[in-house]
């Protein structure tokens, strides 16, 4: 095995000098174009060279990761990502993906009738140079948070310099991110961008999985030129190419049963056979006439590591990054990489099978798609954090249907997994790339390509990257008009089935003639599927899509959006959920020191120095004891929780929408908001969407969650959840926020709650105080997502509220467990819930308030004076205990499980427990009145706090 760029590297000398990792992401091949007569073929993209899955979606989402680490998460999540048609397609979307929060656009040559474009660019060594952006929200890249550029290499950086020139104009910024999986730019390219980032007066940071340089000689386009056409006059084409001069190569038939004449020269490739459901013997080639030594005297290099093939990002040690450009060293002294191997899926010359002969193409299997409505189909119109969890979410159903069709049509008695290809359509690379992943995830021996625009050189030699080529006409009538389009490495690849995946606007009668894409396929791949993803095209911004005949997450068009507000933080980017069971209106303040000890934030909250939401807690970590205590409470109760969610959601999708859109209150609310999407999709199959805001007691909700909630959704479909109500006074925050602005009137201010135990909501899954034990612990059992955070030197006028993700304590987190558990119940209590759910609609809900009338009495005869102070109910208890400081805890007499854990947190902090007759709850927390840390209560006693 020989380093893919060898064959080029010895007729051109073409050296790639840099990084040690290069061979191993890059070939060389050769292509008829006047201005650069080489390709860097890139191994890990997923274009030319067919690869895992895994490869190429972990190489980009990698990017993305450390991307994110480089701009910290504040920054991260006001950033928008661009990527650059054709290629980089996928790879931005994986580095958005990476990202976790961005919305993410890549250019197109696609022009769609009736969309504005927002700006365009050049991109001068292409075959097709010029690039648009067209949007769908004319908003989407004027923010002024970073703009983070992807292509797949910088050779010398001229599109990026014409990209940020054209739209730093138009939007300007002060921080852009450029990414590429390799930086092949010269030294004066990287001096040219540095000296371009100052004129901006703008930070331009670059990173990349490998950097170096390519090593050009002078005559090197006229040798390669010559090249080209000596091969191509050797292989006169007769296929659909004939009228096309570009460089040709060789279809799977270019390998003949029967070697051509004998020569000392490598083999050349023949013709393209006309018809591929009955190919011709290939005409053998005249031998080329050249003294180049044959391929197997090349000198080989020892064999180096394939690139890695794990399903998740590159790690850091294996991805060096790329000097960014203020401060740009020089490049690595010039060391010739030796002729390595780098990783392809062709097998080498000697080994690759003869062409079939196949009578008749086999007729070509359509897998129907269910695509979730309203998401786009890539990033041509702009593709948010939002669309892709619904992708994710509707991946499981596609995935088995093809896997299905595969299985139906596959050979009885082999003796391996079938060796699966799917094959995307030039720009249309991340939707194939994500099932693909997900064929690769359900075991099946998957590899990623697509077609292309890109006329290359094939060569059917191991040391180049391009081994075979089929030619069809295009099938997507392009604005530019009728012309060839390619497929690499596919021929010959050993392929036992293939999976086209094409948007239906390219779903056309040029795609199945007889000299289409599917055809040439058949020819040379026993068993061809056809996937179609509908295209996605933007109505005009007056036509807003009808909500009815909307997917339940689909975002209606809102002129009144804000460019200003990110969309949702989603997991695992923020927060130990699925991506698709809660989208966080949030802003990330991972990195900001928020905790002070629970006697300082006490004092200061008492004293009237600090608001609550202005600082956090230390987290409380569990004793060993104290987990048993939840675990043991959470197989004792999942069941009544169960049927508490089954009621609530049958009450919610019976009385409000048949298609609410569920906005828990974060925290506490969220784990109750999963929960009842779950049952949803559990026993209806509804799909809902979940989001999780900010509220904050004394300052109201967080209104710019409400303006992206009104400008996404119909608000009159949003239902507030939260876990329980204490005294109301939430409910009464929220009631309140609504009423006195216009602004919101739309929003219905009632609360849906798994417990109501104070009689504040009419919706709810019961009334009892019981122990629920997602009260038990604090973000372990919360997604890892601290409390909201409310602070003006942190939250903007147009920022979301914040809050932390606290990722090192993965190792003790629950969140998942508690969900799964209490989900498992779901049909054991089923029929009791439609029983019970009818009984509660017919009864009268009203709500008492008898818990708000309990609080001012509790308040009074303990002189308190102060209902903040008094904490009714199981769930404000155990708050109580976990974060502020505790002065005694009243129990109702002869209250047992339910208490267990309360006892013992008592009893770890000192704090006394009265048991007390007729409580309306099953305990209440009194936080101690007139703290200061001199420790003296309304009773005159001090607090020992531990």
């Amino acid at each position: 095995m020989v380093w893919t760029g060898t064959w080029v590297a010895e007729r051109l000398g073409v050296e790639l000098i840099g990084d040690e990792e290069l061979p191993a992401l890059l070939g060389l091949a050769l292509r008829r174009n006047p201005k650069r007569a080489h390709l860097l073929v890139s191994s890990v993209l997923g274009k030319h060279v067919p690869q895992h899955p895994s490869v190429v979606y972990g190489s980009g989402l990698g990017l993305g990761l450390r991307v994110r680490e480089l701009l910290g998460a504040e920054e991260a999540g006001r950033a928008v990502v661009l990527g650059y048609a054709e290629t980089a397609t996928a790879l931005g979307h994986a580095v958005a993906d990476g990202l976790g929060s961005a919305p993410y656009l890549h250019s197109t040559r696609r022009p769609v009738p009736g969309v504005a474009t927002a700006g365009g660019f050049e991109e001068s060594h292409s075959h097709a140079t010029s690039h648009l952006l067209l949007p769908e929200d004319p908003e989407l890249l004027a923010g002024p948070g970073p703009l983070v550029l992807v292509d797949d290499e910088f050779s010398t950086g001229n599109t990026v310099l014409n990209t940020l020139r054209g739209l730093h104009e138009r939007y300007p910024r002060d921080r852009y991110v450029v990414v590429a999986l390799v930086d092949m730019r010269a030294p004066a390219d990287r001096d040219r961008l540095t000296a371009f980032a100052a004129e901006l007066g703008a930070r331009v940071d670059l990173l990349s999985l490998a950097a170096g340089t390519v090593v050009l000689p002078d005559d090197v386009l006229e040798k390669g030129q010559e090249l080209v056409a000596r091969h191509e006059q050797a292989a006169p084409v007769t296929g659909p190419a004939a009228s096309a001069a570009p460089a040709s190569g060789p279809a799977a038939s270019a390998v003949p049963t029967a070697p051509a004449a004998p020569t000392s020269a490598p083999a050349t490739p023949t013709a393209v056979p006309t018809v591929p459901a009955a190919p011709a013997t290939p005409t053998a080639a005249p031998a080329e006439q050249t003294t180049e030594p044959a391929a197997s005297a090349m000198p080989t290099a020892p064999a180096v590591p394939t690139a890695p093939a794990a399903p998740t990002a590159p790690t850091r040690s294996a991805v060096p990054a790329a000097p960014t450009p203020s401060a740009a060293p020089a490049v690595p002294t010039p060391t010739v990489i030796p002729a390595v191997p780098t990783p392809t899926d062709i097998p080498a010359a000697a080994a690759l099978p003869a062409a079939p002969a196949v009578p008749a193409a086999p007729a070509v299997v359509r897998v129907p798609l269910d695509w979730p409505a309203e998401v786009p189909d890539g990033g041509r119109h702009g593709f948010t954090p939002e669309h892709r969890a619904r992708l994710e979410a509707a991946l499981p159903g596609m995935t088995k249907a093809l896997a299905e069709a595969l299985a139906a049509d596959a050979p009885d008695g082999a003796d391996r997994a079938p060796r699966v290809l799917v094959l995307g359509f030039e720009e249309l690379m991340y939707a194939p790339l994500r099932l693909a992943g997900a064929l690769e995830d359900a075991g099946l021996d998957v590899r990623y390509s697509t077609t292309t625009r890109s006329p290359v050189l094939a060569v059917d030699d191991p040391g180049y990257a391009i081994r075979t080529r089929l030619v069809f006409p295009a099938h997507d009538d392009p604005a530019d008009g009728p012309g060839d389009r390619y497929a690499y490495n596919v021929a010959g690849g050993g392929f036992d089935a293939v999976v086209a995946v094409v948007d239906s606007a390219a779903d056309t009668p040029e795609l199945h003639a007889p000299d289409g894409l599917l055809a040439q396929l058949a020819a040379h791949v026993p068993r061809v599927a056809l996937a179609v993803v509908p295209s996605y095209t933007p109505r005009p911004r007056s036509q807003p899509r009808p909500q009815a005949a909307m997917d339940p997450m689909a975002a209606p068009e809102a002129p009144e959006r804000s460019s200003m507000l990110p969309e949702p933080l989603r997991g695992p980017a923020f927060s130990s959920y699925a991506p698709e069971e809660v989208g966080w209106l949030l802003q990330d303040l991972s990195d900001v020191e928020l905790e002070a000890p629970t006697e300082e934030r006490e004092e200061a909250i008492q004293r009237g120095g600090a608001h609550y939401a202005e600082s956090l807690p230390v987290e409380y970590q569990p004793s060993a004891r104290y987990q048993e205590l939840f675990h043991s409470a959470l197989e004792s109760s999942a069941a009544r929780i169960a049927h508490a969610v089954g009621t609530v959601t049958e009450t919610v999708l019976a009385e409000k929408t048949a298609r609410p859109v569920l906005v828990s209150l974060a925290r506490a609310g969220t784990p109750v908001g999963v929960l009842m999407r779950r049952w949803a999709l559990h026993r209806h199959g509804l799909d809902l969407p979940h989001y999780a805001v900010s509220i904050v007691r004394g300052r109201g909700i967080d209104a710019n969650a409400l303006r992206w909630l009104a400008a996404h959704h119909d608000p009159a479909d949003v239902v507030f959840v939260d876990g329980w109500t204490g005294k109301g006074a939430i409910t009464r925050e929220l009631a309140a926020a609504l009423r006195e602005s216009e602004e919101f009137a739309g929003f219905d201010p009632e609360i849906a709650v798994l417990a109501d135990p104070g009689s504040c909501v009419r919706t709810y899954g019961t009334r009892e105080d019981f122990l629920i034990p997602s009260a038990c612990l604090n973000s372990t059992v919360s997604g890892l997502i601290s409390r909201t955070v409310l602070r003006a030197d942190l939250v903007g006028a147009h920022d979301f509220h914040g809050a932390k993700f606290y990722r090192d304590l993965s190792g003790a987190d629950v969140s998942n467990a508690f969900l799964n558990a209490v989900e498992a119940r779901f049909d054991e209590v089923a029929a009791t819930v439609d029983t019970d759910v009818k009984d509660l609609l017919a009864a009268d809900r009203t709500p008492t308030w008898e818990g708000w009338a309990a609080v001012e009495r509790i308040s009074e005869e303990y002189g308190i004076h102060d209902v903040n102070l008094v904490k009714p109910g199981v769930g404000e208890t155990t708050r109580v205990l976990l974060r502020r400081v505790p002065w005694k805890i009243l129990a109702k007499r002869g209250a047992g499980a339910d208490l267990a854990h309360v006892r013992l947190l008592a009893e770890q902090r000192g704090v006394p427990v009265e048991e007390v007759d007729g409580l309306p709850y099953t305990c209440v927390g009194l936080i101690h009145p007139q703290y200061t840390r001199g420790a003296t209560g309304a009773d005159g006693k001090a607090v020992a706090s531990r």
